[in-house]
């Protein structure tokens, strides 16, 4: 048996070790396919999006390594996994896969306590501290109050936060969507405010036209149609559309061979109809909004296939959906362009809102460049004070060098020191001045 790892499912889609059921033997011509070479390398993992992606995926690699949890898991149901009866197993598990699991706990503590250190830098400037353990609680994936090993309500940690967060992993994703549309819609009117009238004109009428030009694509299948998906059994697999058959079909884009369609294998699949709206080297295409629109059509699919729930499509609820009457859909499915993301009044707050975050950047940029003129000029002040004060030390020096100074004699006359005043000397002995032209009568030895 293999044991399947798919990226983003709904309650860790079983801590993502639900086991690789084997997919049902469908008849496929061996002159057309070619056998899948036996993998013995673990499949690797997508990366699910979250922040503590990394800790997930070798968590779940150690347990994997495991029997008794392997042999467990085969046995538990999805809603027991999602209510924690399958973390109590992980007393059972080997002391090896036990301290390894301490090991990545301790580092995704470490890791969590460098990302809050990195938090407390940036904003020591603004004289907040960073209070470490409140900051931990927002990581609900772990237990940090105990730092040093991996228990029971570590996985059941584990196991809920990845549930909650993959849930509504898309709905995030609409939301960024959304916020992207709207600000390339307000940058764009900004630009046009900056524009004269005439070359204002001509630039909408440019947007209008790349508009119409993006829209004018050939039909869009809807999403796992009969039409869509014989559209990618002629085009991709090169095989004769009269001769469509689902298991076949099903078989030849489980790429892992796990036997079900993982959220990425479903999303390959619609690469043909998005090739019809997008072009990345057309101007009027954007790369950002064909990836939506693949999210889209991934959303319905599940919504009408995975019945489950488990973000995953067996071979079983493929062939069922392939009896629906909705199978054999028709219509055009509508894209981007004809459902709007944002309505005006949504617009209208989302650029209020910008204009209060512009004021707001704006107060703070005022108040940086007046704390820098303030600090230019207690500068300039402490320049000045420096120099005036070494020029008061240099003063104060000369004037003790003076008063220090004695008179020398020289071969039987006395040479007075330097005068403290123009013209005037010290006798010795004597602190009155003296001229410096007077002579004292110094009596001569013949």
């Amino acid at each position: 048996m293999m044991w399947r790892n798919p990226s983003i499912t709904v309650c860790f889609l079983a801590l993502c070790l639900w086991v690789r059921l084997e997919a049902v033997p469908v008849a496929v011509d061996k002159t057309k396919i070619s056998p899948p070479e036996e993998n013995l390398e673990p499949p690797r993992n997508t990366d699910t999006g979250l922040h503590y992606d990394r800790y997930l995926r070798e968590v779940i690699d150690f347990l994997e390594k495991d029997p008794h949890f392997r042999e467990k898991l085969r046995n538990t149901d999805m809603e027991d996994i999602k209510q924690g009866k399958l973390a109590k197993e992980l007393n059972f598990v080997s002391h090896h896969v036990r301290t390894k699991l301490d090991e990545l706990k301790r580092q995704e503590v470490n890791r969590l306590r460098t990302l809050i250190k990195a938090k407390q830098d940036i904003e020591g400037g603004k004289g907040m501290t960073v209070d470490h353990q409140a900051l931990l609680k927002h990581f609900e994936h772990l237990n940090h109050m105990n730092p040093h090993t991996f228990e029971v309500d570590d996985l059941d940690r584990l196991i809920k936060s990845a549930t909650h967060d993959l849930e509504n992993y898309d709905k995030e994703r609409h939301e960024e969507f959304k916020k992207y549309e709207m600000k390339k819609e307000h940058e764009r009117r900004e630009q046009l405010k900056t524009l004269d009238e005439e070359t204002r004109k001509k630039e909408e009428k440019h947007y209008e036209e790349m508009k119409k030009k993006h829209a004018d694509h050939p039909k869009i299948n809807h999403p796992g149609s009969q039409d869509q998906l014989k559209e990618v059994w002629e085009e991709a697999d090169g095989l004769d559309p009269d001769d469509f058959d689902a298991k076949t079909f099903f078989s030849l884009h489980d790429s892992n061979g796990d036997g079900y369609f993982d959220e990425q294998e479903l999303e390959a699949l619609f690469t043909k109809e998005l090739e019809k709206i997008y072009d990345p080297t057309q101007e009027e295409d954007d790369m950002v909004e064909m990836e939506e629109e693949r999210l889209r059509m991934r959303e319905h699919v599940m919504n009408e296939v995975d019945t489950n729930k488990d973000r995953l499509v067996s071979l079983e609820e493929f062939m069922i959906a392939t009896m629906r009457n909705e199978f054999l859909e028709q219509d055009a499915w509508e894209t981007l362009e004809q459902n709007p993301i944002y309505t005006e009044e949504e617009m209208r707050e989302f650029e209020e809102h910008l204009a209060r975050e512009e004021k707001d950047l704006k107060q703070k940029m005022d108040d940086l460049q007046k704390q820098n003129e303030e600090l230019k000029r207690q500068q300039q002040q402490l320049e000045t004070q420096k120099v005036e004060l070494q020029q008061a030390m240099e003063h104060m020096e000369r004037i003790r060098a003076q008063k220090t100074e004695l008179p020398t004699v020289v071969k039987g006359r006395s040479v007075p020191a330097a005068p403290l005043e123009e013209g005037v000397g010290v006798l010795p002995g004597n602190s009155q001045p003296l001229l410096a032209r007077y002579k004292p009568d110094v009596p001569t030895h013949s």
